[in-house]
């Protein structure tokens, strides 16, 4: 759990250190909204908002990265204090325990 107002400099030192195709994962605490944030380049991300709105940002540099960051927070974050981050080596692991029972997000799938 990190505290929210140290959050956007925690990400970008972790972003600017992670591997392409690995993500980081801020969900709130209850794990039921997350910003996943991918790095796809040198110097290009895909930020992916699921929560109170569902979009997705293509080729982010990381210079648009902080602004991008503070909207998305105040958007689906706005009275969270902790929030959870997660650095994940695929941005598929990042939906595989979303509310923290295993299941995935909405229950076991029924290959029947």
């Amino acid at each position: 759990m990190i505290d929210k107002t140290t959050l956007i400099t925690t990400v970008l030192q972790r972003a600017d250190k992670l591997e392409t195709g690995h993500c980081l994962d801020i969900r709130t605490f209850k794990r039921n909204r997350s910003v996943a944030l991918i790095r796809t380049g040198v110097d290009a991300f895909t930020v992916i908002e699921d929560g109170f709105g569902q979009e997705r940002w293509e080729d982010v540099s990381a210079d648009k990265l902080k602004r991008l960051l503070k909207q998305l927070l105040k958007k689906e974050f706005p009275r969270s204090h902790k929030v959870r981050l997660y650095t994940l080596p695929s941005y598929e692991e990042a939906n595989v325990n979303r509310m923290g029972h295993g299941a995935g997000r909405f229950g076991p799938e029924d290959d029947d």
